[in-house]
This record gives structure tokens, C-alpha cells and sequence, in this order.
């Protein structure tokens, strides 16, 4: 798998923002490429990339890349195996390295919260209930705040976050 740092791939991304042969994805939830994004970089988000293999057999380069570079490892190799022919790269770091190297991004003015904080809650608030329900009404309650834990965990060491995207789908994220 071909990896780009996000300095290189900012210098492509400039001089060939024009080119019809070259592809700039990102493969982030749609509530997240709202949150910030890449200019000269459209949406693809990781679930759809298989919708697009025809479109990115006529392309000679994609470049992909998502918050930190796991999701577009992930979209590079849904893509291999569907077939496709064009270079696939992935940017190494994602939106993450961008933004530590300083470089500018297209983020809108949200009135919402951020999707990660969106988790945050979620999480610390089903963690809360699932304790306190264990005490005061039925020790199964606790269940929930060791799902919550667990998917926490999975999440961390898989780089999917189911919560993210359940709470993505939600109409005010929309």
C-alpha cells in the first residue's frame, strides 16, 4: 500500500486540483467532513467507496485519507479488492498530521457539537445510568456500562467507532 505525508500531499493537492485524472477522497463520516475538511477534498465516506470503484477505474491516482489514515487504509483495501486499477494512495495521519503541520482546512461555522464529543457523551452518560441503575434498581444494569466499556475498548484498538456512526445517522447530524 502506497502512504503520502500530508506535506507531499498537500503540494500534489495544489498542483493538480485541476487535474480530471487525479482524485482527492475523504472517507469520514459526512457529519464529520462537515465538522472540517481539505479543501479540493470531496466526501466519500468508508461505507460508500464500493459505489465508486467504476469512477476510480478511470481515474490514474485517488488519494484518500480520513481523520487518522486507519479508515483510509481500510477504503484502499475495499478498493483493491473490488478491482480497481488506479494508484491508490493513503495519506499518512489523515486530518490529524494536517492539522499538527499547521495546514489551512474548510471548517464551516457548526452549531452543533463536534461528533467525538457527540460520543463522549453518549458514552459517559449510558456508563452513569448503567451504574447507577445497577444500584439502585437490578445489578444487571451494569451490563450496560460494561457493553459501553467494551465497545470503548474495540473501538480503540480497531479504529471503528460504532457509536460514532450510529449517532452520525441521527437527523441533526445530518
Amino acid at each position: 500500500m502506497k502512504h503520502i505525508s500530508v506535506n507531499a500531499f498537500r503540494e500534489v493537492l495544489e498542483a493538480e486540483k485541476n487535474n480530471d485524472s487525479i482524485d482527492f477522497i475523504n472517507v469520514c463520516e459526512p457529519a464529520e467532513y462537515r465538522e472540517q475538511h481539505i479543501e479540493g477534498v470531496r466526501s466519500v465516506p468508508l461505507g460508500t467507496v464500493g459505489e465508486y470503484a467504476e469512477e476510480f477505474n478511470s481515474k490514474k491516482t485517488v488519494y484518500i485519507h480520513c481523520k487518522s489514515g486507519n479508515r483510509g487504509r481500510q477504503a484502499i483495501e475495499r478498493l483493491q479488492k473490488l478491482g480497481v486499477t488506479a494508484e491508490l494512495i493513503n495519506v499518512e495521519g489523515g486530518l490529524l498530521a494536517w492539522n499538527r503541520e499547521g495546514h489551512p482546512t474548510n471548517t464551516p461555522v457548526s452549531t452543533g457539537l463536534p461528533l467525538m464529543r457527540q460520543v463522549f457523551i453518549a458514552a459517559g452518560l449510558l456508563t452513569v445510568v448503567g451504574y447507577v441503575a445497577g444500584i439502585y434498581i437490578h445489578p444487571t444494569w451494569h451490563l450496560l456500562a460494561a457493553a459501553v466499556g467494551a465497545g470503548l475498548i474495540f473501538s480503540g484498538i480497531s479504529g471503528r467507532c460504532t457509536m460514532a456512526y450510529m449517532l452520525s445517522k441521527m437527523p441533526w447530524n445530518k
